[in-house]
């Protein structure tokens, strides 16, 4: 159902896709939104070794939310800053697709782990993160993307 990548010899492993999904902090989310056209947005995320599923802070209401109650289909890409050798101009970049379906969630508990866990990507100010839920949760949800296709390359732009 997925397409396989059509430049092998550039695709990196599903260890490496792992690794970028946890270190990175912001991809672009996309869902079919109104009249059929993509919606994609920069999101924030947490990859979870658990479960091994993606998961947003959202709030209730808007665009994306709406999209996603009438199709749960949606890609996650994200890419990493890359890397330069000396005097060269180009840069060596990974990034990672993903295909899958959401889940709207609304458990409070579960809200609030998830999102403690996300800001902690972001900053260790315990203070800061538990006055952040604290003030937000009951207006927030979490968009949970179980992977059904994982797929990640290395570009160099030379």
């Amino acid at each position: 159902m997925f397409r396989e990548l059509r430049r092998k010899n550039k695709q990196i492993s599903k260890e490496e896709c792992v690794t970028l999904l946890k270190r990175e902090t912001r991809g672009v989310l996309s869902v079919i939104g109104d009249g059929d056209y993509p919606y994609g947005m920069p999101m924030n995320h947490f990859y979870n070794e658990n479960d091994g599923k993606i998961y947003f802070h959202s709030g209730r209401a808007g665009h994306r939310e709406d999209a996603l109650r009438r199709n749960n289909k949606a890609s996650f890409c994200l890419f990493e800053q890359g890397v330069r050798k000396a005097g060269d101009w180009a840069l060596t970049v990974r990034s990672v697709v993903v295909f899958g379906k959401i889940e709207i969630i609304d458990d409070p508990a579960t809200v609030a782990d998830i999102t403690e866990r996300l800001c902690h990507k972001f900053t260790d100010n315990e203070a800061y993160i538990k006055a952040e839920i604290a003030q937000h949760a009951h207006n927030t949800v979490l968009l949970c993307l179980a992977p059904e296709h994982i797929c990640g390359k290395l570009v160099v732009e030379s």
